[in-house]
């Protein structure tokens, strides 16, 4: 068993991969062999996956840093630990995959980095979103001062670090950490209904909207705009754009690559 085999499992099923952080012993908690090993999962999809759904077994997605395994690092340490954080979050954000998280318990600290770098996310009634660092003497360094905080506005996560208040799976649905609330042990239902349904879109817009639709929200209005024309102008002269225009007109489901 490699290293890897450790934190987590990859199942194919055609154009969909399920991946499943199996530390129960530790929430799932997050650690420098998770990171790898998320790295290794995602560099080793075959070419033909277009979704992944992201769980976690045991009860919970990702309790965040693993604080046994945390070390003494010198600031130049510190910094280039967070910043492979970053290299893998955004290489889930902007692999081209779509990634639908199907959540449950813990998504905390670390574990709501993870969960804000994916592009849909499911909460089930467990759901507990939480970053506790500021109540730890410590300061968030996976991303979320970004991800979360473009979800959240700084104001909100302010208040959410000083006071490491817990929100819950209709809460974080409200405030955008969530874009589903589903009941008890429909998560995973729903995040396969939605991968089916995402892997049969047209494989170029699916990657557009992956890289282009939160790059476009960090520019400029008038930089988003050209951007906007641009992708568009790239997009529609794709065969699968002229074979939706082409079941639009004929009045049927359109056959994309």
């Amino acid at each position: 068993m490699s290293d890897h085999a450790k934190y987590l499992t990859t199942e194919l099923d055609g154009q969909i991969a399920t991946v499943t952080l199996i530390r129960t012993d530790k929430r799932n908690a997050m650690s420098d062999g998770l990171i790898a090993a998320l790295e290794n999962a995602y560099a080793s999809l075959p070419r033909d996956v277009r979704v992944v759904i992201l769980t976690g077994a045991g009860g919970h997605f990702c309790s965040g840093l693993d604080l046994s395994e945390h070390v003494d690092r010198s600031a130049e340490d510190g910094v280039y630990h967070s910043r492979n954080w970053h290299r893998v979050m955004d290489m889930i954000q902007f692999s081209g995959i779509v990634t639908i998280s199907a959540m449950q318990g813990a998504v905390i600290g670390g574990g709501l980095e993870l969960a804000t770098s994916t592009h849909v996310r499911i909460a089930e009634p467990s759901v507990i979103f939480q970053l506790p660092e500021g109540r730890r003497g410590i300061f968030v360094g996976g991303g979320a001062s970004v991800r979360v905080g473009r979800i959240l506005g700084a104001d909100r996560m302010v208040e959410m670090m000083l006071t490491g208040r817990k929100y819950s799976a209709d809460e974080g649905l409200n405030l955008g950490l969530a874009h589903y609330s589903v009941a008890e042990g429909e998560a995973l239902p729903l995040a396969r209904k939605l991968a089916a349904e995402i892997a049969g879109n047209a494989p170029m817009s699916n990657y557009f909207m992956v890289q282009a639709l939160s790059r476009i929200n960090d520019m400029s209005r008038a930089d988003g705009l050209f951007t906007e024309s641009l992708c568009a102008a790239l997009v529609q002269t794709t065969p699968d754009a002229q074979e939706g225009l082409r079941a639009f007109l004929e009045k049927r489901a359109p056959v994309f690559r």
